[in-house]
């Protein structure tokens, strides 16, 4: 699943320099040893396909608008440009939105590339042969020719094709919670991608070389890996990018219904006003000094707005634009569930695992036995070797002795 993503973010300019990597990797891994070289190259292109196609939906989720400071305080680049920001409704839009334009688009361009490419390929060669041989060349030549003149299947064929469906199970889990819908698109596209492929195969390329395989490789491993990261993102994703966790602070300990141990639609009143804090508008910095005072719409001179964060007023006591008590609440609140909720996960992933085995029983009795035959059989047959061997020595003694005088 290679290709660039279609929302553009600052990190997406970096995007032709991991194509670029990965494109040379995948020349230079041709001169590893033979031993290593299967396990190393798998694992090399796919952190390098991982990085170049999951990098910009990881900015958005965990690192877009984090750290950007406040207003009077932003922090700019060189001292010049100011960081971009999340949307006024939160980061988990544009996260959503990047997952669903990866899982649709992406996914259609790349079903669309993969059966288009050798159906051109193909078209060229029918035109070749029919200026070589005359307008009725195909249908002259034997079976075996005619399939000889398919595309041949690409060297790394089967390897795109496992690199493809594990990049997109990546897809679909990593971000499961912000884009729930990602399953089904999943499953819809490789639906169409079974039937895609059927016919490439079929009428498109040359029949393949069959080759055994004991197992999937090292992309077990990867599918594993990636399971792990897929519980501590959406973890990250659920407490930090969306605002579950302080609508529930602010439910439990700020709300109307504070102390009394619940939280409902009516507990989460004022809970707008309470994610907002309060800045003067003279404390501006001057590259951020508004156009105008805001007299021209609302009749007089604007002196205090509002943005999303937890900070003291600039009339504070205190330390002004300082964080409030809200704001620790909510980050330990964050870390806590993070903590609680990877341990369960995975909790009821190995109670799940040891409870449903890899191998069924009836399965594993019969490899057991299998087993004992054959360890049986070597015994046996060792046995049998040093009988006649003790037999032979037997009988060269014999030999040997009657030919004495």
């Amino acid at each position: 699943m290679q290709g660039l993503s279609f929302y553009t973010h600052p990190l997406s300019f970096c995007r032709p320099l991991f194509i670029l990597l990965s494109l040379l990797f995948s020349i230079f891994s041709l001169f590893l040893t033979e031993s290593e070289w299967e396990n190393s190259f798998t694992l090399k292109m796919f952190l390098f396909q991982f990085v170049n196609l999951n990098s910009s939906t990881f900015y958005i989720a965990f690192f877009l608008g984090r750290f950007t400071g406040r207003p009077g305080a932003y922090i700019r680049l060189i001292n010049r440009w100011k960081l971009e920001e999340c949307h006024p409704s939160g980061c988990l839009i544009d996260l959503c939105m990047q997952m669903g334009i990866i899982m649709v688009l992406k996914q259609t361009w790349n079903n669309f590339m993969e059966l288009g490419y050798p159906l051109i390929q193909n078209w060229w060669t029918r035109r070749r042969l029919r200026q070589e041989h005359g307008p009725n060349a195909k249908a002259s030549f034997p079976q075996w020719e005619r399939d000889y003149n398919l595309q041949p299947m690409n060297a790394y064929g089967l390897f795109d094709e496992y690199l493809e469906m594990i990049l997109q199970f990546g897809f679909t889990t990593i971000f499961v919670a912000a884009f729930p819908l990602a399953p089904l698109l999943a499953l819809l596209n490789n639906i169409i991608e079974i039937r895609l492929d059927a016919y490439k195969f079929v009428t498109q390329w040359r029949r393949p070389l069959p080759s055994q395989a004991k197992d999937i490789g090292i992309w077990y491993g990867i599918l594993e890996g990636i399971g792990i990261l897929s519980v501590i993102t959406n973890a990250f994703v659920i407490a930090v990018t969306s605002d579950f966790i302080p609508r529930l602070v602010y439910a439990y300990k700020y709300g109307p219904c504070a102390g009394q141990g619940r939280a409902g639609e009516r507990c989460m009143m004022g809970y707008v006003n309470a994610s907002l804090s309060m800045f003067r508008v003279s404390d501006f910095e001057n590259t951020s000094v508004p156009r105008t005072d805001g007299s021209d719409m609302f009749g007089e001179a604007v002196k205090y707005c509002r943005y999303r964060d937890y900070r003291e007023s600039p009339d504070s006591p205190g330390e002004p634009y300082s964080y409030t008590l809200q704001f620790w609440h909510v980050l330990a609140a964050r870390l806590a569930f993070i903590i609680v909720f990877e341990h369960m996960v995975f909790t009821i992933k190995n109670l799940i695992a040891y409870l449903i085995p890899d191998l069924p029983k009836d399965l594993r009795d019969r490899m057991r036995r299998e087993k004992y035959l054959i360890q049986e059989m070597m015994y046996e047959a060792e046995l049998e070797r040093l009988q006649k061997e003790k037999n032979e020595k037997k009988k060269n003694y014999r030999a040997h002795h009657n030919a004495l005088p």
